[in-house]
Parts: structure tokens; sequence; C-alpha cells
């Protein structure tokens, strides 16, 4: 993964839409397109720069991601850049989604021959609290596209292929035009070179067929609601030989009864009574590790947080921490008689405040919350 910021590789700002970032992304794509620039190190490294940050930009979730957590999110998530070698692989991909014909260089390479890359799949997977938190592992069953046995994936049946006639297996035709020599895919074999003469009865000529899978996933310790882990190679089956596609599984965090969450950082809410806030207390209040005793000190108010340092939620792809914050709320009592209430009309009168007549939960509430 590049150390560089990917807005700053592709030159283009934070707000960019996707068009402006597809035009860096292409203009940047042909400029060190290893192809263009043969045996120079550098722009192999710039042209796989561009190819991981145009992969994370170009999604909307990755992109999110990125916004919010920048690289460590992206790797944590399993959705992380790195290049993507089905991207722009030779120059003539550029050139053709450019200008709408192939390579003008002629002669060496082409596509011929080159399988389809198998579709990605997404899984929205539920799990709860605790386990986002401390991490954990689950198997699931995904539906996907497998290759036929049968064929081994050909869609042919024994013998059923042979050579292409229109480009004589090279997968590709060449015609010059002025100077230059430009090659097309073949459009009888779409470039595989080979013709299939009587298709695989298990798949019907597909190569593949629908079978369910049960995969493991292991989930990080750390991993918030949103997040997506990616599982390379489980997407799938590619078509002609071309490489599986990725699964990617999308993370749903139930909400928790006591905490909720802030990055790695949890909220919990300790509701005291009036004396406990104005004398001081100690009380026991839930964490990851179980119960902690807090001190309370004597004024605390309504509204006021304490924080437990290390007492939150593990840092994604990190040994540490975050912190846990209590937001004390105090309690008014709402049965108000006896000796508690001429306690209370006491601590009026020696504050200065006056009861009236807006109704004992009423003047509580003014003694307690101002």
């Amino acid at each position: 993964m590049s150390d560089r910021d990917y807005y700053e590789l592709l030159g283009v700002e934070r707000d960019a839409g996707l068009p402006a970032i597809k035009k860096a992304y292409r203009a940047a794509a042909i400029k060190y397109h290893p192809d263009k620039n043969p045996g120079d190190q550098q722009a192999e490294d710039r042209f796989k720069e561009a190819a991981e940050a145009w992969s994370v930009l170009s999604d909307t979730e990755k992109r999110a991601l990125y916004d919010r957590y920048g690289k460590r999110g992206l790797s944590g998530a399993g959705a992380g850049g790195g290049f993507n070698p089905d991207a722009f692989t030779d120059f003539s991909d550029i050139l053709g989604d450019l200008f709408g014909f192939g390579s003008i260089f002629g002669g060496g390479g082409g596509r011929r021959g080159r399988g389809r890359r198998g579709d990605d799949l997404l899984f929205e997977l539920e799990i709860e609290f605790e386990q986002a938190v401390s991490g954990t592992e689950t198997r699931i069953q995904v539906p996907r596209a497998e290759n036929c046995e049968d064929c081994d994936g050909s869609g042919a049946a024994p013998g059923g292929i042979e050579t292409c006639s229109e480009c004589s297996g090279r997968g590709q035709v060449a015609f010059q035009q002025g100077f230059f020599t430009i090659a097309r895919t073949c459009s009888r074999c779409r470039g595989a070179g080979k013709q299939i003469t009587k298709t695989c009865d298990g798949c019907n000529g597909e190569g593949r067929i629908q079978e369910e899978r049960t995969l493991t996933v292991r989930i990080p310790p750390g991993v918030d609601d949103g997040m997506r882990l990616r599982m390379v190679g489980e997407g799938e089956t590619g078509q002609g030989g071309g490489p599986p596609g990725d699964l990617h599984v999308a993370l749903h965090v139930r909400d928790h009864k006591v905490f909720t969450r802030d990055g790695s950082d949890l909220h919990c809410e300790l509701r005291l009574g009036f004396a406990q806030a104005a004398l001081g207390a100690e009380v026991e209040v839930p964490t990851l590790d179980g119960s902690h005793l807090l001190p309370i000190p004597a004024g605390t108010q309504s509204g006021e947080r304490i924080r437990l340092r290390g007492k939150g939620a593990p840092a994604l792809q990190s040994s540490g921490r975050g912190d846990q914050i209590v937001h004390i709320q105090l309690v008014t009592p709402e049965d108000v008689d006896g000796e508690m209430r001429e306690l209370l009309e006491r601590l009026a009168e020696m504050e200065g405040q006056q009861i009236g007549d807006g109704g004992l939960f009423e003047k509580v509430r003014k003694i307690f919350h101002g």
C-alpha cells in the first residue's frame, strides 16, 4: 500500500467528484503505463500507485472509510487499496477506453487467451457488539458460480473445441491504417483464439454452475458497523481461465444495551442520585472487562463526563485501546413525602431557593438541575 495520500497521487481535491477522479486516473495511467515506459521502474511504481488510488476513490464505501480513518481503516476492513493487476493491464486497454481502438504499437502481446475475471460478491453479515469489539470467527454459506467439473470450466464437451478460423488462434486480427498497424479483438472468438463446437451438457456451455460454499470468516478485534472484509479469491470463478473475484463481507453490528461507540471510544450513561453527586460516592459501572468501581467526586454535576483510560474498544490493527466515557445523569426523585420532603425544603431554604406553587416535582427538579 502506498504511503502517499490518494488525492495527492491523482492531483485532485478531496471533494472531487467521480468524473474528475476518473479523468485524473486515466491521465496518470497513460503517462506512466509500463508499456509506454519500458524499463522505467519509477514510472511503473507511479502507475501502480495511481491504480491503487483509483481502486479506493472510485468505490463509494472504500472512499468513505479512507476519508474517515485513512489507510488504517482500509487495511483493517479488508477493503484496502493495493495494486489491481486487472486495472488497465496493458496500454491498449487505456487507448481502447479513451479512443475506441486497440494498440497502436502493433506487434507484441495483445490480450489473446486472457480469461475474464470472476465477479466480486457481497455478503451481508450481522454480528453482536461484543464480537465486533473483541473479534471472532464465524462460518457463512455463500452461493457462487464454480467451475463445472465435467468440462473443467471450458464450457465444451470432450473434443468440442477448435482453433478460431478468423484469427488462426491469435485472438486478434490486425489491419493497416496509415503508418500504424491496429489490432482488434477477434469478433468471432472474442479474443479466446478458440471456438466451442459442442457444449458441455453439465453446464450448458457456461463453464460454471451455481453452488453453495461454506467459508470461515475471521473478524479482527475493533471492527465497526459498516466496515467490509475482503476475502481475496473467494468470489465467483473466472471464465476462460481468468482469476476468481473477491468476496466482500459487509459487517452490520447490533446495538448494545449499555454502550454506544465512537471509533475506539465507548460511551455509557450513569444515573446518580442527588446525594451521591453532591457528597461523592463510589459506584460500580459496567466495562468490557467487567464491573469497575468508579469514584464520583463530591459536587459532580449532571452532564459531566468521567473518562476511563484504556477501557474502550481495541484500536483497529493496533495493540492499544480507546477510552470509556461515562456520562453523568442526575435522577430527580418523583415520589417525595415525609422526612425527605422536609429535608428538601430545608435544603431549598439554606440555598435561598424559592419553592413557590409549581408542584413538588417541579420544585425538586429546580433544586437538582437549576
